[in-house]
């Protein structure tokens, strides 16, 4: 059986708690415990929002969410995480792409994401500068290095905003972004 992208509600206690372990395990800084993912799967998991898991062979390896802003026009992507030994074989892609067509359906115009470069030496060409000199050169020339936003940019994201040391000195928050309509 193939992979199979379904909403989060659907999801047995078992799944659930592999949705976490996913969670954990992707973004540790974020999710540190089985029980902090755990919560937050519960807190997200609200009718306004959407949760959507990656599962293939009864088994989670993926798992995104779309939280509305700006009166419904605008979506943000969070979560977003795939099992460490499934990477880099378009599991998160799928679930991005299906995260981007329920936000159209639900009037979206953007979907956007907050990619934090907070690891110690900064994964991109943003992290360790003076981004109040000249921010828009640093954009221009933006290197993704290592960082997930090289993931987003392959997929039609653009940086659309940068909030500097939000994690710390040197540790900015990039702000992607992507046009969920045809102009």
């Amino acid at each position: 059986m193939g992979m199979e992208i379904i909403n989060m509600d659907r999801l047995d206690n078992t799944r659930l708690i592999q949705a976490a372990q996913v969670l954990t395990d992707s973004l540790p800084e974020g999710w540190p415990t089985l029980r902090d993912a755990m919560d937050e799967i519960y807190r997200l998991l609200v009718p306004e929002n959407t949760l959507l898991a990656a599962v293939e062979n009864d088994a989670v390896v993926g798992l995104g969410g779309i939280l509305p802003g700006y009166g419904g026009k605008v979506f943000e992507i969070h979560p977003l995480a795939v099992r460490s030994d499934r990477r880099r074989q378009g599991i998160g892609s799928a679930i991005v792409a299906a995260l981007e067509d329920e936000a159209r359906k639900r009037g979206g115009l953007t979907i956007h994401v907050g990619a934090d470069d907070e690891r110690d030496g900064g994964e991109t060409s943003l992290a360790n500068e003076d981004l109040y000199d000249d921010l828009p050169g640093k954009i221009r020339d933006f290197s993704p290095g290592t960082h997930q936003s090289g993931f987003y940019m392959k997929l039609g994201y653009k940086i659309i905003g940068v909030m500097p040391d939000a994690n710390g000195p040197g540790k900015p928050d990039i702000f992607l972004g992507k046009r969920l309509w045809q102009p």
